[in-house]
């Protein structure tokens, strides 16, 4: 996976969003518990979490929308509660499931965005970032959705903010969308602006994201790359082996080697995978399959996907410190 950082030999490097011990209650159900969390500048994050593991409400109160019923919350070490109207001139924000004005241009929702933030950005030159310049006079109530979050986008990135919230930025968007959302935040990013990225979309979060975090029931359960994430779960990786004549005897003996964790028949029989804890030999399982009669084509390994970490850790897998 490629990473996308930017590391300024001007400036110290510091820290963009820092957590501490936060937690918020709402009666009885408790949203948010004694999170800690630590992002620093230049980094793409991704925050992923189940429907109601607190991931809105960590971002509202990021954004001083929301109160915690405990511990702080810290912008650019900037305490989010105490100086939140400084700190979201600070901050692009595109929130989930907001809607564009259908009377409005594309233009005035700029125009709008950049009265309301007080500063001299071009809208013009904000149209073509995200690209539909050519959209700019229209209408959004004939915007498609792709082209509806392109301009919730664009009224984001006005001012050029520090920091980019993104909740479900690509939620709607055919592929070609969704990569030129995330090709947009590769440039934001390469500017120097953090960017806080929650999705469900799990392709979405690896294809741009340094570093993840996993929410359940409102505590971070994982914090890392998504490689170092992948080798603390078993079955972290399979071997995937393309031929023929693979009888369930030799399914079997494959099953029986040390380390082997499962074996699955993919396209009638002319392939399978294999999947291998720590410390299987990749070799050990192909010179049993050739001894046994079968014939190897082709072979190849995967990692687990995003999809796979995401399961283990919001379930009750076993993970491994």
């Amino acid at each position: 996976m490629q990473t996308y950082m930017y590391l300024s030999e001007e400036s110290p490097h510091m820290t963009a969003i820092e957590l501490d011990g936060v937690t918020k209650r709402y009666g009885s159900l408790v949203a948010v518990d004694n999170l800690d969390l630590q992002i620093e500048e230049g980094e793409v994050f991704g925050f992923l979490g189940p429907n109601g593991a607190g991931k809105s409400t960590t971002i509202n109160i990021l954004l001083d929308f929301v109160k915690p019923t405990a511990g702080r919350a810290s912008v650019f070490d900037m305490d989010c509660q105490n100086q939140g109207k400084e700190l979201r001139n600070r901050i692009g924000v595109l929130p989930e499931g907001y809607d564009v004005y259908d009377r409005l241009t594309g233009r005035q929702h700029i125009e709008f965005a950049i009265e309301s933030k007080n500063t001299t950005d071009d809208p013009q030159a904000l149209l073509e970032r995200v690209g539909i310049a050519d959209a700019g006079d229209r209408k959004a109530s004939g915007y498609s959705k792709g082209m509806a979050q392109r301009l919730i986008l664009a009224m984001a990135l006005v001012g050029d903010p520090d920091l980019l919230i993104l909740d479900e930025p690509t939620t709607g968007l055919d592929p070609n969308g969704a990569r030129e959302i995330r090709e947009i935040i590769r440039e934001v990013n390469s500017r120097g602006t953090t960017v806080f990225f929650s999705s469900h979309i799990l392709s979405q979060v690896e294809a741009v994201c340094d570093r993840v975090g996993i929410l359940r029931d409102g505590r971070m359960v994982a914090d890392d790359s998504i490689e170092n994430l992948r080798s603390n779960i078993p079955g972290g990786e399979s071997l995937v082996v393309e031929g023929s004549g693979f009888s369930p005897d030799i399914l079997d003996a494959i099953r029986a080697i040390d380390n082997v964790e499962s074996v699955t028949v993919r396209t009638e029989g002319e392939m399978i995978g294999v999947g291998l804890a720590k410390g299987a030999s990749k070799t050990a399982v192909l010179s049993e399959i050739e001894e046994s009669g079968a014939v190897v084509d082709d072979f190849s390994t995967e990692e687990a996907s995003l999809e796979d970490l995401f399961a283990a850790y919001t379930t009750d897998q076993e993970v491994t410190a």
